[in-house]
């Protein structure tokens, strides 16, 4: 990694496929932080995983029902929620509409272990 970066990040570059959603490694920017913007479609989100760091989220559009340890909440755009680390969790956008969801993971590299083959 070079000290000067080319700034800003082009979505292509953090794009997950062919997918609206995003992913960003820390450390390939040298940052601390990794996160996914994740944009969806009702019905969509990840199955149970967890990290062996912290997670927070901010659901910046629509509503999503987050499972915490076997704990359903529902979250809507503003709102936000943390999950411990090693703590099994998902979420799922239980809206009408797209839900886009900041999902901030406090290690400069994303490591999720699934509960369940995805």
């Amino acid at each position: 990694m070079s000290d000067v970066l080319d700034l800003p990040i082009p979505f292509a570059a953090l794009r997950v496929g062919a997918s609206r959603t995003m992913r960003f490694e820390g450390k390939d920017y040298g940052s601390g932080i990794s996160f996914f913007f994740v944009d969806n479609d009702p019905g969509m989100g990840p199955g149970l995983h967890r990290h062996p760091y912290t997670e927070t989220w901010t659901v910046v559009e629509g509503e999503a029902t987050i499972t915490i340890d076997g704990r359903a909440i529902v979250a809507r755009a503003g709102d936000t929620a943390v999950v411990a680390v090693n703590t099994w969790h998902g979420f799922t956008n239980t809206g009408d509409g797209a839900l886009r969801i900041l999902c901030i993971h406090d290690s400069p590299e994303i490591i999720q272990e699934f509960l369940y083959e995805e």
